[in-house]
């Protein structure tokens, strides 16, 4: 478990493919000293979001570390290149690091798994006063058969919600603007995309953030790792889940479950805005 709180910036130093039939690499990471005093074998922290890896998470399990030289490798497996930023990252590349929270933490933050659910691109950079205001999109990857693809950003829509949480590369934001349930375009329209799959959302960023993360180092079309809110994750399914119910008692199609529960979504973004 995380904060979102990022605790420092360190630098890839080496990128290393250790089999290549499975496609997985090792990965360097260097200028981490400050977070690595209390660091065993076998930890997780968090490098642009990732950790610990599940079906549809990553897996980043430090296996090698080194005090004197601040550096620690971690092993990245394909299924994180997949779903992840990390499959681009260069040397010299910037990333995100934060070490899994302890019970004295403070929880300035909020909770953050490190399970990245999808990809979005940086579509736009805006200038407001001292802050700046990103504007990014969900990635849209047309389903092909016996190929995977990320989620639909369509399937996302009921987790992004105005002024709710958002994970980008690891970093607890507070989301903005949000495109309608039904999806839309806030940033530069893209005709190749269908509208109910343009999911797009707002972050600013203030100065100190700015100072400590590496987001504001990227440039539009570069990726972003993202991680939703866990609380409405757990929420939302668990609603879908007492409609479905209702539907099958009343012998129904599921078409009531989702009418209601789009009616509920839409009900609480319109008393947050």
């Amino acid at each position: 478990m995380f904060t979102g709180l990022i605790e420092k910036i360190g630098r890839i130093e080496d990128v290393t493919q250790k089999d290549a039939e499975s496609g997985s690499y090792a990965i360097t990471i260097g200028e981490v000293a400050d977070i690595l005093e209390d660091c065993h074998i076998g930890d997780s922290i968090s490098v642009n979001g990732s950790w610990l890896r599940l079906t549809q998470g990553v897996c980043l399990t430090v296996t090698h570390f080194d005090l004197e030289q601040g550096t620690f490798r971690v092993d990245v497996a394909p299924e994180t290149l997949f779903r992840t930023n990390l499959g681009a990252l260069k040397v010299a590349d910037g990333v995100n690091c934060e070490r899994a929270m302890s019970s004295h933490t403070r929880f300035g933050g909020h909770m953050v798994q490190g399970h990245v659910d999808t990809v979005a691109k940086l579509v736009a950079v805006e200038p407001n006063e001292s802050a700046i205001t990103l504007t990014l999109r969900l990635v849209y990857e047309a389903p092909q058969e016996n190929k995977n693809t990320l989620p639909l950003p369509s399937t996302l829509s009921p987790y992004v919600v105005p002024k709710g949480y958002i994970t980008l590369d690891g970093t607890s934001l507070t989301l903005i603007d949000v495109s309608p349930p039904n999806g839309g375009a806030l940033g530069p329209e893209d005709p190749s995309i269908p509208t109910e799959e343009t999911l797009d959302f707002t972050v600013m960023l203030i100065p100190h953030t700015q100072e400590h993360i590496v987001l504001p180092s990227k440039k539009v079309g570069d990726a972003v790792n993202v991680e939703f809110d866990m609380v409405g994750k757990y929420v939302y399914r668990s609603i879908l889940g007492q409609f479905q119910r209702l539907d099958a008692h009343s012998g129904g199609d599921g078409a009531l479950s989702s009418t209601m529960l789009d009616r509920l979504v839409q009900r609480s973004v319109n008393r947050i805005q």
